[in-house]
C-alpha cells in the first residue's frame, strides 16, 4: 500500500511515529489489512499502551487465584470443594454515548462471552453507570436508553442483573460511563483457556454471521469523543437470543466434552483479529485464516472489514483435530453456524487469506507487542489549593431535617428502584439478596457457600486526590461485601479516565492505580481481571477520574448472610468511628456538592483501621450479635440510618445522641470505616461494645427503631415523608416533578 494519510492513521488510532515503528518492524509497507489489524491491536482499548506500564503495581496473586491476570478472558478464584468463580468488568462508554440502547446491550453481551468463554455459567450481572445531570434532556435520553439496553439484553438471555450503582456529575455530560460486570461459576475441571494450542488444529467460527457493524470499534474507543460525532457504524448490534444459544452450547461443551477442545475465545473488540491473534499469542503459535470461509450477512465485504468487524454473538473454537466432527455437530445441534475458517500453525505468524490471495502475513509478536508509554504525569494545577481549602468558614447546617430531606430526594442518593425494577434479578433462582442493599448475595448451587458482589467508586474523592480516592473506592466496595457477612476475596476493575497523553490525566491514572493497589494489599484482595477505558472526554472537558471497583466476597454459609434490613425494636449503633467528625469529612460529599456547588478539601482513610473495622463486623456476625448491617457512605450517618428505618418500616428514637460541634460533618460527612449496625437488645449491644473495645474500634449507641418519625439529634422527620422523597427522587429528577413535601412540613 502507499503511505497512509493522517486521516487513515487517525481512523486506526495510530500515530505517525507508531506507523514508522511498524515499518521498521516489517521492513516494508504494510498491506491495508495489516495496518488495520495492527492499529486495532495497538490501540489503547486492546493494547493498553498507556496503562499497561502501570499494571506492575497491582497485587495479582494469592492463595485462591487460579489465573494469571491478562492471560485469560476473566479472572478465576478457587471457592473450595472443586468450585471456582470467574468474573470481570468491562466498559462500553463511547458506543453508549452514540447509541445508548445498543451500546449498553452489547456491553452486556460482551462481558457475558468473556465468562462463558472460560467454560463457566454466568450467574450474575452488575453495572456501574455515570451520567451528566438529569436536568439536561440529552442526559435523560442516554440514561433511559442505557438502563433499557442493560435490562433488555440481560432479561432476554436469562442472566439476572443483581446490583450496581449510578452517579451523576456534569463531567459525564455527553460522555457517559457504562461499565458491566459478570460473575460465572462452575467446576474447576471445566475451566477453559483462550489458547490456540496444537499446530494443525482447526479454527472454527461459531455463532452469528459477520456484518459491517462495529468496524473500528476498538480504535473508536481509543480516541476522544468529538461534538456531533456520528460514528454509529462503530457501534455493534446485539441479539440476546442468539447469545443464549451460544452460551448454553459453550457451557455444555465445557461441562460434558472438555476433552474435545484446546481453547475457546470470544470475538469482542477488534473481532476476529483480536480473538485469533491473542489466542495464538497465549499458546506461542501462529494462525492461518481464510476469510472467504467466514459466513457473512452482507454482500461485498472486504477482507479488511471481515477481520475488523465486531459483529456480536461470535466465538472462536479451537477443537482438537480428531474431534472436529463432534464439535461441529455439537454446535449445529444448538442451531448455530459452525465453520472451519483456518488452522493453527507453528510459525508464529498471522497469515490471512482471501481464497487464494494472501492479504496479510505478519508476526503475532508484532501485532501483540503494542508500544508502551510510561506515564509522565504532572500534578494538576490548583489541586494543592483545592485540598488545603478551609471548609470551616462555611456556616453549619441551619435546618438538618430539611437538609436530610433534600439529600434523600437527590439524584445521587435517592433509591434506585426505577432502575432495578426493569431488570430480572430472580431468574436462575440463585439471588438471595436482591438489588437495593449494600451488595447482592448469590447462592452457589451444590454448595453451602454463597457469593457477595458489589461495584463502587466515588469519583469526587479522586478529583480531590486520586490516590486516596482510589483507596476509598476499594474500601467502600469491601465494606459493601462485608455488610452481607462475606469475606472480600478478589477485585476486578475498570479504569475510566480522560486522555492519558495529557500530563494531568497521566498523573491521575498513575496515582489511582497506586492507591488501588495499596488498598487491595491491605484487604488481601488481589486484582484478577479488569479493563482500561481512557480518552473519556469531549471538547467540554474530561470526566472525573473513575476507577470502578468490582468486589467479590465469599460467604461460608449463605443461609447466615446479613442484610441492611433491621427489625422494629432493634437498637442502632454507629460502629467504626465517633459521632463527632472533623469538618474535613465533608470533602467530596454529596452534602458539600449541594451546599457549595463544588468539591473541595482532602478526603482521608486509614487503611489498617478500615481493615480492623471490617474484621470486627465479620467477627460480631460470627458470634451472632448483629441483626442488620449497612455501610455508612453516600449522605453520611443521617442517610444511612434513614435507609435502615425505611427498610424496617419504622422510625428511630435517637434525639439525645451527642453529634459533636459541627452537625453537618456529623450528620452528612462521608468519612470511611463506618457501619451502622443493628442488634436485638441491650445485652447484644454490651457484648458488641466489649468486642469492639478490645480491638480499638469506637462504638456509639444511636437509639431504638420505633415509632413513625426519624429522630436523630436535631433531625425530626416523618417516616412517610422520608419514604416519598427517597423512593421517588430519581423519577422526579427524570420528570421534573416537584417533591410532595415542598408544600407541607417534613
Amino acid at each position: 500500500m502507499t503511505t497512509p494519510t493522517d486521516d487513515v492513521l487517525q481512523q486506526v488510532a495510530m500515530s505517525r511515529a507508531e506507523y514508522e515503528r511498524l515499518l521498521d518492524l516489517l521492513d516494508r509497507e504494510p498491506t491495508d489489512v495489516e495496518l488495520g489489524m495492527t492499529g486495532a491491536l495497538w490501540s489503547e482499548h486492546c493494547g493498553y499502551k498507556h496503562s499497561r506500564p502501570l499494571f506492575h503495581h497491582f497485587p495479582t496473586t494469592g492463595e485462591f487465584v487460579l489465573t494469571k491476570v491478562g492471560e485469560e478472558n476473566a479472572g478465576a478464584i478457587d471457592l473450595g470443594d472443586g468450585w471456582c468463580a470467574v468474573f470481570k468488568m468491562e466498559s462500553h462508554n463511547h458506543p453508549s454515548a452514540l447509541e445508548p440502547y445498543e451500546g449498553a446491550a452489547t456491553g452486556v453481551g460482551g462481558i457475558l462471552r468473556d465468562i462463558f468463554a472460560m467454560g463457566m455459567r454466568p450467574v450474575a450481572l452488575l453495572d456501574s453507570l455515570r451520567f451528566g445531570p438529569l436536568a439536561d434532556p440529552h442526559n435523560r435520553h442516554l440514561f433511559a436508553g442505557v438502563v433499557a439496553g442493560i435490562g433488555g439484553y440481560g432479561n432476554c438471555i436469562g442472566v439476572p442483573t443483581v446490583g450496581g450503582e449510578v452517579q451523576f456529575d456534569p463531567s459525564y455530560s455527553g460522555n457517559p460511563l457504562v461499565n458491566a460486570m459478570c460473575v460465572g461459576v462452575g467446576r474447576r475441571e471445566h475451566l477453559l483457556s483462550a489458547s490456540a494450542a496444537g499446530p494443525g488444529n482447526p479454527l472454527v467460527l461459531v455463532g452469528a454471521d459477520t456484518g459491517r457493524d462495529g468496524i473500528h470499534g476498538a480504535t473508536f474507543a481509543s480516541v476522544e469523543l468529538e461534538e456531533g460525532d456520528d460514528r454509529r457504524p462503530a457501534v455493534q448490534v446485539g441479539n440476546p437470543f442468539m447469545e443464549k444459544l451460544l452460551m448454553e452450547a459453550c457451557v455444555e461443551l465445557a461441562e460434558q466434552h472438555r476433552d474435545w477442545i484446546e481453547g475457546l475465545q470470544d470475538l469482542g473488540a477488534a473481532g476476529l483479529t483480536s480473538s485469533a491473534v491473542e489466542a495464538a499469542r497465549r499458546a506461542g503459535t501462529g494462525i492461518d485464516l481464510d476469510i472467504a470461509a467466514v459466513p457473512r450477512r452482507e454482500h461485498g465485504m472486504t477482507a479488511y472489514e471481515v477481520m475488523l468487524s465486531e459483529s456480536q454473538e461470535r466465538m472462536l473454537v479451537i477443537p482438537k483435530r480428531e474431534h472436529l466432527d463432534e464439535v461441529l455437530a455439537h454446535f449445529r445441534k444448538w442451531e448455530l453456524h459452525a465453520d472451519v475458517i483456518g488452522h493453527v500453525t507453528d510459525d508464529h505468524m498471522a497469515t490471512i487469506r482471501d481464497g487464494d490471495r494472501v492479504v496479510a502475513r505478519i508476526s503475532v509478536d508484532v501485532l501483540t507487542e503494542a508500544p508502551m508509554y510510561p506515564p509522565e504525569g504532572v500534578r494538576p494545577e490548583g489541586l494543592d489549593r483545592l485540598q488545603a481549602e478551609d471548609l470551616s468558614w462555611h456556616p453549619d447546617v441551619q435546618d438538618p431535617t430539611a437538609a436530610l430531606l433534600d439529600l434523600l430526594g437527590s439524584e445521587n442518593v435517592s433509591g434506585r428502584r426505577w432502575i432495578f425494577r426493569q431488570y430480572d434479578h430472580q431468574v436462575q433462582n440463585n439471588t438471595v439478596v436482591r438489588p437495593g442493599g449494600d451488595a447482592a448475595v448469590l447462592r452457589l448451587k451444590g454448595s453451602r457457600r454463597g457469593l457477595a458482589v458489589a461495584t463502587d467508586c466515588n469519583a469526587r474523592f479522586l478529583a480531590l486526590d486520586p490516590r486516596i480516592g482510589a483507596q476509598l473506592a476499594v474500601a467502600e466496595a469491601a465494606r459493601n461485601v462485608v455488610a452481607t457477612g462475606a469475606r472480600p476475596a478478589a477485585v476486578t476493575d475498570c479504569l475510566n479516565f480522560g486522555n492519558p497523553e495529557k500530563p494531568e490525566v497521566a498523573y491521575q491514572l498513575e496515582q489511582a492505580i497506586i492507591g488501588l493497589s495499596e488498598a487491595c494489599r491491605v484487604f488481601a484482595t488481589p486484582v484478577v481481571s479488569g479493563n482500561a477505558s481512557l480518552y473519556n472526554e469531549t471538547p467540554r472537558g474530561q470526566i472525573l477520574p473513575t476507577p470502578t471497583i468490582g468486589m467479590l466476597g465469599v460467604i461460608d454459609d449463605v443461609e447466615r448472610h446479613l442484610t441492611a434490613v433491621p427489625r422494629p425494636g432493634d437498637l442502632l449503633l454507629l460502629l467504626g468511628a465517633t459521632a463527632e467528625q472533623p469538618a474535613s469529612t465533608l470533602a467530596g460529599s454529596e452534602y458539600q456538592v449541594r451546599t457549595l456547588g463544588r468539591v473541595a478539601g482532602l478526603p482521608a482513610i486509614d487503611l489498617d483501621f478500615e481493615a480492623a473495622v471490617q474484621r470486627l463486623v465479620l467477627e460480631a456476625h460470627t458470634e451472632g450479635l448483629l441483626t442488620a448491617v449497612h455501610d455508612c457512605a453516600d449522605g453520611g450517618l443521617a442517610v444511612t440510618a434513614t435507609e435502615m428505618c425505611l427498610a424496617a418500616g419504622t422510625g428511630l428514637d435517637a434525639p439525645v445522641v451527642d453529634l459533636g460541634a459541627r452537625l453537618d460533618a456529623a450528620l452528612f460527612g462521608e468519612a470511611p470505616s463506618r457501619f451502622v449496625v443493628a442488634v436485638a437488645d441491650s445485652e447484644a449491644a454490651t457484648r458488641l461494645l466489649a468486642l469492639a473495645t478490645g480491638q480499638g474500634v469506637p462504638v456509639v449507641a444511636l437509639g431504638e427503631l420505633t415509632g413513625d418519625r426519624i429522630r436523630l439529634g436535631p433531625v425530626d422527620l416523618a417516616v412517610d415523608v422520608a419514604r416519598d422523597a427517597y423512593e421517588h427522587g430519581l423519577e422526579r429528577s427524570l420528570t421534573g416533578e416537584a417533591p410532595a413535601h415542598v408544600a407541607g412540613r417534613p
